[in-house]
């Protein structure tokens, strides 16, 4: 599975609180393309990030709070989201 669907699973590992480390490894292990491997980590690890800047820049210190509370839980909502949204569109067509 990991040979299919690579840039899925680093990009996963690298938004969501998964440890990072461990995907990192395993594709080094299962020899993943570097250039896709770099890649998803860049799009994923910044959008992460960006997305942390972005909400404090645009409502401040309350939502620091919020953020450091609940965005393991609110990560892995929108993965669970991403991926049945691509399920869903699979059975679809």
């Amino acid at each position: 599975m990991f040979d299919l669907y690579n840039f899925w699973i680093v990009f996963t590992a690298g938004f969501t609180p998964i440890p990072y480390k461990v995907f990192t490894i395993a594709a080094g292990a299962f020899d993943v393309n570097f250039v896709m491997f770099m890649i998803a980590s860049i799009v994923s690890r910044g959008a992460r990030f960006f997305l942390v800047a972005t909400l404090l820049w645009k409502f401040g210190e309350p939502i620091k709070a919020f953020i450091d509370k609940y965005f393991d839980w609110l990560a892995i909502g929108f993965t669970l989201l991403l991926i049945g949204g691509f399920v869903v569109i699979k059975l679809i067509l």
